[in-house]
Parts: C-alpha cells; sequence; structure tokens
C-alpha cells in the first residue's frame, strides 16, 4: 500500500466538505479529490501545509505509512 492518505478522515471531523478545502487551499477540487482517493503520486509541502493549517492537524493526522504486502 505505502502511503495511505486520510484527508477525508480529518475532513469529516472538522465537518469540512471538499468544495469549501478546495477553496480555502486555493486547489482544483479534481486535484484534492484525487489526493483524497489515494491516487495522488506525490503532494507539494506547500499544499500539504495549506491542508494542515485549513483542517489545524498535523501531517501525520492525513498521512499514514502501511508496509507493502508481498
Amino acid at each position: 500500500m505505502g502511503i495511505i492518505v486520510n484527508l477525508d478522515v480529518m475532513m469529516a471531523k472538522r465537518k469540512m466538505s471538499l468544495t469549501d478545502l478546495a477553496g480555502e487551499v486555493d486547489i482544483t477540487l479534481a486535484n484534492l479529490s484525487i489526493l483524497k482517493n489515494n491516487k495522488a503520486k506525490a503532494v507539494r509541502f506547500s499544499t500539504l501545509e495549506a491542508i494542515c493549517r485549513a483542517l489545524d492537524c498535523q501531517p501525520g493526522d492525513i498521512l499514514q505509512y502501511e508496509e507493502e504486502q508481498e
């Protein structure tokens, strides 16, 4: 699996919609959706910082490492 993005969990805890977060972070809804659905290949630190600021959380609240199964 590798890196798991738990963005939807933090958004639910903060009661924030994808549209609201996209507007606050200044990222397209499509790109935020790709990140939320674990389809992103990379994320910029500036984007991660903006998401953490908007959701009042730490990067570890959003990103999780899971060892790949062989």
